[in-house]
């Protein structure tokens, strides 16, 4: 459905994105990571077709057309990081505005206007907004096309609570209608309850690619188990760390770092010992310090 091929993009002789090769399926919600200034907003735009590459392809659709191309355009709705609207204009007329744009009536007008939470403020003007209800604005003019690929911006940046939980719902609805989206974001709890795969880009140039279960592996082996004990022999200690070398004691604990089977393996060990356990905690990987991680080893 979006298909980057050796993607790439100078703007003055600075590098924004180097050789991207990445394709988007249909149907599939996939998040761009990365820090700022690595490429993402550059990708987004250029699927979008607002940006031409200086080298390199890329394709919307099937058959894929460049994305420069009003076919291709047609197929996608885009909301920028930053959304402005004229300041005297009601939402309900911005959102008209953009409806009509699109060929789309009346009706679809009331719905996007209900999907994003502005039907109570859709008469007022939109220079009494705040940034998370301009936010909202962008969101439903995204949604009035009802275009077969979404591509958002740092979609939640202004959102508040609520209006989270409206994305969230409208990104859930185009899921469940093999609709396709891709977004770009900072918020890691966004990236986990949406995306079905990840790409990281660090100075322009794509580092990991992911899916969903693959994360769920990569975190569980990055987990850490505590265990209190009330006693801890040599010989169950030298045990403990041929199977888990990283593993410490402090004080009463025995902190122990890697995946579940080396956690479960590490309790069964101290059990056979005859090590009395009082209790014990586990918690995988964090997401965000997966993140910190793969940003790290790539720069």
């Amino acid at each position: 459905m979006i298909t980057f091929r050796e993607f790439a993009k100078t703007f003055a002789g600075v590098h924004a994105v180097h050789d991207l090769s990445f394709v988007v399926e249909p149907g599939e919600v996939v998040a761009l990571l990365g820090p700022n200034g690595s490429g993402k907003t550059t990708s987004i735009k250029a699927a979008a077709g607002l940006i031409r590459p200086s080298r390199g392809t890329v394709l919307i659709g099937e058959p894929g057309r460049p994305s420069t191309e009003a076919a291709a355009r047609q197929a996608c709705s885009f909301l920028p990081q930053r959304v402005t609207f004229p300041e005297s204009l009601t939402g309900r007329e911005v959102a008209e505005f953009y409806c009509r744009l699109r060929g789309r009536g009346a009706d679809r007008i009331q719905e996007v206007m209900a999907l994003t939470g502005l039907n109570g403020s859709s008469a007022r003007a939109v220079g009494t907004y705040s940034g998370g209800m301009t936010q909202r604005l962008g969101l439903a003019v995204a949604m009035a096309a009802q275009a077969p690929i979404l591509l958002l911006d740092e979609p939640t940046a202004a959102l508040d609570p609520d209006g989270t939980c409206a994305f969230y719902a409208l990104v859930e609805s185009r899921r469940a209608h093999q609709q396709t989206v891709l977004f770009s974001s900072h918020q890691m709890g966004d990236v986990e309850r949406l995306a079905d795969r990840f790409a990281v880009l660090v100075e322009g140039r794509l580092v990991a690619s992911f899916t969903a279960r693959e994360l769920t592996t990569h975190l569980a082996d990055r987990g850490v188990m505590k265990v209190t004990v009330e006693e801890l022999p040599h010989d169950a200690l030298t045990s403990v760390r041929s199977l888990a070398p990283k593993a410490v004691v402090a004080a009463d604990q025995i902190i122990v770092p890697g995946a579940a089977s080396v956690r479960l393996a590490v309790l069964d060990v101290l059990r056979e010992h005859g090590v009395g356990i009082r209790g014990w905690s586990a918690e995988e990987g964090r997401l965000d310090a997966f993140y910190r991680e793969l940003v790290g080893e790539a720069r």
